[in-house]
């Protein structure tokens, strides 16, 4: 399996385990050094799982509407465009967006040797 095919997987499978709250196996993949940006909310890996686990946000489905990957060295790059259902602090909202996930190799991980070290949300105003 080429390093695009693991990544679009591995992708796949983190927003399954988003929904399912699976914070073990997100903690994981996850690098220690993070970051993840919601909507103008910046947050580091820890402070991403408690949202996950608490409910904060629980993503509860995702309609992914086209994805591509792009690896460049030892950096992999998915982006996908997606429509979110998901509950924001006790509030059942849906959203178009553009996500855009950064792994970097890494030997140590569950995730077929990448770990994530980026996730960023884009809101789209047109869909």
């Amino acid at each position: 399996m080429s390093a695009g095919d693991q990544l679009l997987a591995l992708s796949r499978e983190k927003w399954d385990r988003m929904s399912a709250k699976d914070v073990t196996w997100l903690g994981d993949l996850f690098h220690a050094e993070a970051i993840f940006v919601h909507m103008g909310e910046t947050f580091t890996k820890v402070e991403e799982l408690d949202v996950i686990e608490t409910g904060r946000i629980h993503y509860r489905e995702v309609e992914i509407e086209e994805t591509s990957v792009r690896v460049i060295d030892s950096t992999g790059i998915v982006l996908t465009t997606l429509v979110m259902h998901s509950v924001v602090d006790g509030n059942e909202v849906t959203n178009p967006f553009a996500v855009t996930e950064t792994y970097v190799a890494d030997n140590e991980s569950t995730g077929d040797g990448w770990r994530l070290a980026a996730m960023s949300f884009t809101r789209l105003i047109t869909h």
